[in-house]
């Protein structure tokens, strides 16, 4: 038997004339080109035997991995700035992070970009955040290249790279990286995860979820949520990673695999089990003023900052803690404990993954990076904490003696709460800034280990190298000996700007590779050079409006290689050198698509405001049927600070009906056209802080109905109350008053749903999910807004 091409010279001239010619025999050996992906296939073997009999079966093509490529995963904790592990001289015992820190490299000058969905397009892609255009969060994306929320294809992700050269690749938790008006079943789905290389999604798409009752999907498909009173999403989000990881591994153990475990914590809302929070009750009695003196000195001891560092003085809006009143320090310690609590419980979770890789006999060769922060600790919960984070976008303060009241529920399914700010500088120690803040260390700097046995021989060393999150992909390539591709999908490739870390294993006197790199959030900037950081601080989190216009702000000029906390402002000793630094600091604006600079902020979560897309662009109405759910804030019609009017056609059983019929968003703020024990009513929840309800008196008969609920707003600005009419069938059945609504924001991730209120309930008799399933038939219902 025998395997031959085609080499008759009339045979070829057909093929020729066919537009089949084979230009080349098949090499024995095929040698694929990884620059270009998906890898293209060699040209198939032609044959000239009759009889299948007389020949030599060709080899398959199938993309590999280089052999003895790495398993990869990153660990991406939310929101925990440079103090937040144990290892770093934190307060809370990590003892995860603290062993695979001890099993590995721990590294003491690794950046982020100081706000979530920046650092999570810039960690998977290794290119700058506006080149991926993510100058800020998707939420509030602007018309302008940098900053318009839209991951283009000419900067494919890690995964994507991985799974086109023969990896196996899923991702679970926290997402955030989908423009918002593409997160309908509409899509596009281009910007989903498993469109971005992940075969696998298990997890939520926004900024944050309530980790109680989330709203999460499956790929693209919505998870129900099971009937568990003791459901937490983190330990689901564990659940699933780890049995991805068996059955991939069961199935195709030579396969390796690339996790991308990116929980919600230790975002707000700050939820976590009651054990977990109490076993850091009076942990805390000290302050945050000590704490931050505690934790340096943990830090000098060892050696995560050198001798002689020095705390730089709060920013001026956090109290000094022997200054506050009793009841606040009640209520700000009881804060902290549920956060550090959370800390806990997430390290544990990740623990138990790490457990699974080791039981499976996959964590010597699996190149873990453990980057404990993807910005600085939040300080977004303000002067007092929140115990509904909602408030903060809403514009809404509440006093500490309203707080107290929720002090023994802090953390449970009752609150979705935030800390104050005096905890988020102390867990960036030793800075004085925080998340938001991209020009100071406090909110880019975190902790971050890489554990690879197999690849790293050195043990519990310590890092110095300036590295950031644009340097994690170039190095998983070093690592697996792949090449960084010119070409994916057809799609010519921006070449990565980060620097492979895999120089610094070996050596941890190497000379710096990453030298420059530019900062920019939502104003505030910095430019970091051969040791140098000139800065702006610009606005803080807590401040509604920046300090100064963007050309006239005041610079600062640190030399990091002397000055570890950036205490030390030398900008009236060298003018020169500052300047300079800021002429570098335009040059690489310019180059990355960081100019023209938007320093709104709450402004930008209005649409038609900053001119980015809008599903609802230009509608004044949409209408509905039951079964029609999940749609988030931004694509669903917005009724905020207008007059609108929702006609509902139903059909009710003999009892009237019981249920939804419409809803948006949930127990933290949201509101609901529903019938109770076959009474009609519209309830809305003003932040889980007060509800107005209109309600009919009468049982509605069996049988067809029209429900019309009219609301007239007041007017006069936004956030304003108005006057709500119930007609049913054509008689009015109920007026109402309506004194405050939200003029910016429902909810991060609660949706709007016909015949069912997903995830938490506007209105606690009606419930949610199966409890709230409307009994009878929504035929029809149309939402409409006027002025």
């Amino acid at each position: 038997m025998k395997t031959t091409l085609f080499t008759n010279p009339r045979t070829l001239a057909m093929l020729a004339f066919s537009g089949l010619f084979l230009a080349a025999p098949v090499q024995a050996e095929f040698v694929p080109d990884r620059s270009v992906l998906p890898i293209a296939a060699p040209p198939p073997a032609l044959f000239d035997d009759l009889d299948v009999r007389d020949t030599t079966k060709p080899p398959l093509f199938q993309v590999s991995a280089p052999e003895g490529a790495p398993n990869v995963m990153i660990v991406l904790v939310d929101d925990l700035g440079f103090a937040g592990t144990s290892a770093f001289g934190g307060p809370v015992e990590t003892e995860t992070f603290d062993r695979l820190a001890a099993e590995g490299l721990r590294f003491v000058n690794f950046h982020t970009t100081a706000v979530c969905s920046p650092t999570r397009a810039a960690i998977k892609s290794g290119r700058n955040h506006h080149v991926n255009n993510m100058g800020g969060i998707t939420e509030n994306a602007t018309a302008y290249p940098g900053d318009n929320g839209m991951i283009p294809d000419t900067v494919a992700p890690i995964a994507e790279i991985l799974r086109l050269n023969g990896y196996s690749t899923a991702a679970f938790g926290k997402w955030h990286e989908t423009a918002t008006w593409e997160t309908s079943i509409s899509g596009p789905h281009d910007r989903w995860p498993t469109r971005q290389g992940f075969d696998k999604f298990y997890g939520f798409l926004g900024g944050e979820t309530n980790q109680w009752a989330p709203f999460i999907y499956d790929g693209i498909h919505p998870v129900e949520l099971p009937e568990d009173p003791d459901y937490h999403f983190l330990t689901d989000m564990t659940d699933q990673a780890i049995a991805w990881i068996k059955y991939q591994k069961a199935l195709t153990p030579d396969k390796p695999f690339f996790v991308y475990y990116a929980p919600g914590a230790t975002h707000a809302p700050h939820h976590v089990p009651q054990d977990w929070s109490a076993r850091w009750k009076d942990k805390f009695d000290q302050g945050w003023d000590n704490l931050r003196q505690e934790i340096l000195d943990r830090q000098i001891e060892t050696g995560v900052v050198p001798e002689g560092t020095i705390l730089p003085p709060k920013p001026k809006a956090i109290p000094d803690w022997d200054s506050l009143s009793d009841d606040e320090k009640t209520l700000f310690t009881r804060q902290v404990e549920v956060f550090a609590g959370y800390v806990d419980y997430t390290d544990y979770e990740i623990g138990r993954l790490i457990s699974a890789i080791e039981a499976a006999g996959q964590l010597d060769n699996t190149l873990i990076f453990l980057v404990y922060g993807d910005n600085g600790t939040s300080a977004e919960g303000g002067r007092y904490g929140m115990y509904n984070e909602m408030t903060y976008f809403n514009g809404v303060t509440q006093t500490v003696e309203e707080l107290l009241e929720y002090v023994d529920v802090w953390g449970g399914p009752e609150t979705y709460p935030h800390q104050a700010a005096g905890w988020a500088v102390a867990f960036d120690t030793p800075y004085k800034w925080v998340k938001q803040v991209g020009s100071d260390f406090g909110g880019t700097k975190v902790g971050m280990a890489i554990h690879w046995p197999a690849g790293i021989e050195s043990k519990g060393e310590q890092r110095g190298q300036f590295s950031h999150v644009i340097d994690v992909a170039p190095t998983i390539l070093e690592a697996a000996g792949l090449p960084e591709p010119r070409m994916v999908n057809g799609v010519p490739q921006v070449p990565m700007q980060g620097t492979s870390m895999v120089y610094t294993f070996k050596d941890a006197t190497a000379p710096e590779r990453h030298t420059i790199q530019y900062f920019e959030m939502f104003g505030n900037r910095a430019i970091y050079k051969d040791g140098w950081l000139a800065r702006t601080i610009h606005k803080a989190p807590w401040e509604a409006e920046p300090r100064a216009a963007l050309a006239d702000d005041t610079w600062e000029l640190f030399d990091t290689t002397s000055d570890f906390s950036l205490a030390n402002d030398l900008s009236k000793e060298l003018p020169d050198k500052l300047e300079e630094l800021k002429t570098v600091f335009m040059i690489e604006a310019g180059r990355n698509h960081v100019l023209p600079i938007d320093d709104r902020t709450f402004e930008r979560f209005d649409a038609a405001a900053v001119g980015r897309p809008d599903l609802m662009a230009g509608r004044t109405s949409l209408s509905l049927a039951d079964g029609m759910t999940g749609m988030g804030e931004n694509v669903f019609l917005d009724i905020k600070n207008r007059s609108k009017t929702i006609t509902a056609k139903v059909e009710v059983p003999a009892d009237g009906g019981h249920g939804t019929i419409i809803a948006q968003a949930g127990r933290f703020g949201g509101w609901s056209l529903y019938i109770k024990d076959g009474v009609p009513a519209y309830t809305y929840n003003f932040l889980g802080l007060q509800s107005f309800t209109v309600a009919g008196t009468a049982p509605l008969s069996a049988g067809k109905h029209e429900i019309v609920f009219q609301f007239d707003y007041d007017g006069g600005g936004k956030g304003k109350g108005g006057n709500g009419t119930l007609v049913v069938d054509g008689t009015k059945v109920a007026t109402g008053r309506i004194d405050r609504t939200q003029p910016l924001v429902f909810s991060a991730d609660e949706t709007a749903d016909v015949g069912i209120d997903l995830a938490t309930a506007v209105v606690a008799e009606i419930g949610s999910e199966r409890k709230s399933r409307f009994t009878g038939t929504v035929h029809d219902v149309t939402v409409s807004v006027g002025e």
